[in-house]
C-alpha cells in the first residue's frame, strides 16, 4: 500500500464536514437514542397501538417472493451497516453489485448490466443523474429507509415502467397514508457506528379519513474509513433530505396526492480525480388514483412530475489539488458543474376480468442536461469559479411510450403474462466544442437522433399440483436508446465516426428467464437461470496516452447467462438458516474475449436465532476470484484493470425488542477486520497519493462496528 491520507482542509467558509470526535457521536446518538426511547414509552403507555409491531431480527439476506420478483422492507435494519444509499441497499439482494466509488454513492450492476439497462424509479419518477461520468448515480438521491417498500423486477419481464430495462426494473416506493380517524404515525430511528457515521430519520404523518400531511427527514454522515490493514481511505460524506406529501381521501377509493422535496451532500471519492461538493435535488409530484370505477376498470392512476439534479465536482473543496498529478490540468484547482432537470408522467388503467387482467397507459419524459466550468489563468493563478458563468445546454431527450401488460389464469394453476412496448425516443445535441483540454469543432452541433424501440415479452408460470412450487419461463426482448453517458461522455465513436453522438447505435436484448420457485411451511427456496443475446451492446475502451486516459465507446455483439439461488430454512421454532448465490457470465462475441465489469461468483451465508423479543444473527459472505477479464474495457464508470482474488468476510448481529415499538440492533462487521476489495472497483486516484503506473483497487472498510435505535408508534 503506497498512499497516505490525511484528512484535507475543506476551504468554505462554513464546513459542511466539520466534526468533532467519534466519541463525541457516540455521546450525541445515544442521547438522541434515550430521548427518542423515553418519548416513545411515554407515548405508547397514553396512546396504545396494537397495529404496530417491529420484527426483532436484522436482515441477513433477501430471498425472492414470486418468479423473478424481489419484494422488501428498506425500513428493516440489515447487515452490512444499513445503507448510505440505493446502491448500498440494493447490494444485499442476489445478483446485485455495485461500482464502488468510496464511501457512498456507488453504482449499481445487475447481473454484470449497468447503467440505464437498469431501471430505476423513485416513487414512481425517473431521477437522473447530471454527471458525466456518473458520480451522482441515480441511487445517490435515494434513502432507502425513507421508503415503505422496495420491489426488483430481474431481466426485460415488464414493460410498464418506462423504457430500457433489459437487465430489470427497480421501484422504491412509498405508500399513501391510510387513517380511519383523526390520529397519526412516527417511524424514526437513529444509527451510530465507526468511521463517524452518524444517521438520523424522521418519518412521520397526520391526517383523518379526509386526508394526510406525511413529513420526512433525514441527515446522514460519515468520516474516511480504514481498510483491514489500517490504512485510512477517502471516503467521507454527508447528506440530508427532506419530503413532504399532502394526500387528499374523499372516500376509500380515491387518492390525490402532492409531494415535494429537496436534498443536498457532498461526498469525496478514492478513485476520481474529483470530488462530489454538490449533490442537490429537488422534487415534485402529483398523483391522482381511483380505484373500483366500474366492474371492468378497476383502476386508473395518473402522475406528473418534476425532478432537478444540480450537481459540482471539483478537486479543491474535499482535498488539495496535486502538484505532482500525471494530468497536468489536475495540478490546478478546476470545477465543474451541471444539472439536469426531467419532467415527466404517466397514465395507466387496469382492467378486470374473471380470468384476465390488463394493464395499459402511457408515458412520457422530457431531459435537459446543461454545465458549466470554472476557469483557471496558469499565468496569472486568477481561479473564476464555475458558478460565475452562464449555465449552457449541451444535450436534450425525450421519450414518449404507450404499453399493455396482459395476465390471463387459464385455470388454478396456469398464468401466462405478457406485454408490449412502444418507445419513440431522441436527442438532440447542442455542443459547441468537444473535449476540455484542447476543444475542437463539434460536427454534430444542432444534430438529432430519433429511434422506434419496441419491446415485448412472454413468460409462463405453472403452480405444481401436489407441491408448494412454481415453475416459470420467460422470454423477453428490450430495445434501448444510448443514454447521456453513451452519446455524450466518450472522446470518440467507433473507427470512422464524428463521434459517439453520431454512431452508437440502440442495444437489443433478447433474454430466456427459467426457474423454479418453492415455499413451504419450513423452508423457501428458488432457483433462477438467465440467457441472453445483446445485439449492438455498447461497450467502452480505455487508452493511456500523454495528455491521460482517453475513452471510446461502440457497439458489439455480446453473450450473457448467469443464475441466482437463494434459500431459508427454519431448523426449529428458533433456529433459521438462509444462503444465497448468484453468478454472472459475458462474452463479448465481436472479438471472443470476456464482456469486462462482470461479478464473481459470490455466495451468502446466514444463521439466525430467534427468542421472543431477542435475536443474534451471523453472516458469512464468500466471493470467489475473477479471472476472466477484458483489460482496459469496461462502462462509462468502471473499467477492467487487473483480476481479483477471492475473499470471505465474516459478521455478527444482535437486536432486542425493547417494546412492541422499540427496536435496538447493532452489529459488526467485518469481525475479522479482513483488508480486501471488490472486483467492480476503480483505480485509487493520484490525487490522494495511490500510484497511477500501478492500479491499485480501493479497499473496502475493516471491522466496523454499529448500534441503531428504531421506534415506531
Amino acid at each position: 500500500m503506497t498512499m497516505k491520507s490525511t484528512l484535507l482542509p475543506h476551504s468554505r467558509g462554513v464546513m459542511l464536514f466539520a466534526r468533532t470526535t467519534v466519541s463525541t457521536h457516540w455521546q450525541q446518538a445515544f442521547a438522541l437514542s434515550f430521548g427518542l426511547l423515553a418519548a416513545t414509552q411515554a407515548f405508547a403507555h397514553e396512546h396504545p397501538r396494537t397495529s404496530t409491531e417491529l420484527g426483532s431480527t436484522v436482515i441477513t439476506a433477501v430471498q425472492q417472493d414470486s418468479p423473478l420478483t424481489v419484494v422488501t422492507n428498506p425500513k428493516e435494519p440489515r447487515q452490512p451497516v444499513p445503507a448510505t444509499d440505493g446502491t448500498d441497499y440494493l447490494k444485499t439482494i442476489p445478483g446485485f453489485s455495485s461500482i464502488r466509488n468510496g464511501g457512498s454513492n456507488g453504482d449499481p450492476v445487475l447481473r454484470g448490466m449497468f447503467g440505464s439497462r437498469l431501471n430505476i424509479l423513485s416513487n414512481g419518477t425517473l431521477m437522473i443523474g447530471a454527471c458525466p461520468s456518473r458520480m451522482d448515480a441515480p441511487t445517490s438521491y435515494i434513502v432507502p429507509s425513507t421508503f415503505d417498500r422496495l420491489t426488483v423486477i430481474k431481466g426485460p419481464q415488464t414493460v410498464i415502467w418506462g423504457a430500457g430495462s433489459s437487465a430489470g426494473t427497480v421501484l422504491f416506493e412509498r405508500d399513501p397514508e391510510r387513517f380511519t380517524e383523526l390520529g397519526g404515525r412516527v417511524d424514526a430511528s437513529v444509527l451510530v457506528g465507526s468511521n463517524g457515521r452518524f444517521d438520523q430519520v424522521f418519518d412521520g404523518s397526520l391526517g383523518s379519513e379526509d386526508g394526510y400531511l406525511r413529513a420526512i427527514a433525514t441527515h446522514a454522515e460519515a468520516d474516511d474509513y480504514k481498510n483491514g490493514d489500517g490504512d485510512r481511505m477517502p471516503s467521507r460524506w454527508e447528506k440530508w433530505s427532506g419530503d413532504v406529501a399532502l394526500g387528499w381521501t374523499p372516500d376509500s377509493d380515491t387518492l390525490i396526492e402532492l409531494s415535494a422535496g429537496k436534498g443536498d451532500g457532498e461526498s469525496r471519492y478514492a478513485g476520481r480525480g474529483m470530488d462530489a461538493a454538490k449533490l442537490l435535488r429537488e422534487s415534485l409530484g402529483l398523483r391522482v388514483v381511483r380505484e373500483n370505477i366500474t366492474d371492468v376498470l378497476s383502476k386508473v392512476e395518473a402522475q406528473v412530475y418534476y425532478n432537478y439534479a444540480d450537481h459540482v465536482m471539483d478537486n479543491y473543496s474535499l482535498r488539495n489539488p496535486n502538484p505532482n498529478d500525471a494530468m497536468m490540468m489536475m495540478r490546478y484547482p478546476m470545477a465543474s458543474n451541471v444539472d439536469r432537470r426531467t419532467v415527466g408522467g404517466r397514465v395507466a388503467a387496469t382492467f378486470d376480468w374473471e380470468s384476465l387482467q390488463v394493464i395499459a397507459g402511457m408515458d412520457a419524459m422530457r431531459s435537459e442536461h446543461r454545465g458549466r466550468r470554472s476557469n483557471y489563468a496558469m499565468m496569472s493563478g486568477q481561479f473564476t469559479s464555475a458558478g460565475q458563468f452562464q449555465r449552457v445546454r449541451d444535450a436534450l431527450f425525450h421519450n414518449y411510450g404507450v404499453f399493455t401488460e396482459a395476465t390471463w389464469r387459464a385455470d388454478e394453476q396456469q398464468r401466462l403474462i405478457a406485454g408490449a412496448r412502444l418507445d419513440i425516443a431522441s436527442a438532440k445535441d447542442y455542443r459547441q466544442t468537444l473535449g476540455s483540454m484542447m476543444p475542437t469543432a463539434n460536427p454534430t452541433l444542432g444534430d438529432s437522433r430519433n429511434e422506434t424501440l419496441p419491446s415485448g415479452f412472454l413468460r409462463y408460470e405453472f403452480d405444481l399440483r401436489d407441491t408448494p412450487a412454481t415453475l416459470y419461463a420467460g422470454l423477453g426482448h428490450s430495445q434501448r436508446m444510448p443514454d447521456y453517458w453513451e452519446l455524450f461522455s466518450p472522446g470518440s465513436g467507433p473507427t470512422g465516426s464524428l463521434n459517439a453522438f453520431d454512431a452508437i447505435r440502440p442495444e437489443k436484448t433478447t433474454q430466456l428467464d427459467v426457474g423454479i420457485q418453492y415455499a413451504s411451511d419450513d423452508l423457501e427456496a428458488w432457483v433462477s437461470g438467465y440467457v441472453g443475446q445483446i445485439r449492438d451492446y455498447i461497450l467502452f475502451t480505455y487508452t493511456p496516452g500523454m495528455m491521460g486516459t482517453t475513452s471510446a465507446a461502440e457497439n458489439i455483439d455480446a453473450r450473457i447467462m448467469g443464475a441466482e439461488l437463494g434459500a431459508s430454512y427454519r431448523l426449529d421454532s428458533n433456529w433459521k438458516s438462509d444462503m444465497t448465490l448468484a453468478y454472472a457470465w459475458g462474452k463479448n462475441s465481436s472479438d471472443g474475449e470476456a464482456l469486462p465489469q462482470m461479478p464473481p461468483l459470490e455466495a451468502r451465508f446466514g444463521l439466525t436465532y430467534e427468542q421472543s423479543d431477542w435475536s443474534a444473527g451471523a453472516l458469512w459472505r464468500v466471493v470467489a476470484a475473477q479471472n476472466r477479464i477484458a483489460e482496459g474495457r469496461g462502462n462509462v464508470v468502471g473499467k477492467d484493470f487487473e483480476k481479483s482474488s477471492g475473499f470471505t468476510v465474516f459478521s455478527l448481529n444482535t437486536a432486542y425488542r425493547i417494546s412492541r415499538q422499540v427496536k435496538l440492533s447493532a452489529g459488526v462487521d467485518n469481525l475479522f477486520d479482513r483488508e480486501y476489495t471488490e472486483h467492480l472497483n476503480l483505480a485509487g486516484n493520484a490525487g490522494f497519493g495511490f500510484v497511477t503506473d500501478n492500479p491499485e483497487p480501493i479497499s473496502e472498510p475493516g471491522r466496523t462496528l454499529w448500534t441503531k435505535v428504531d421506534v415506531s408508534f
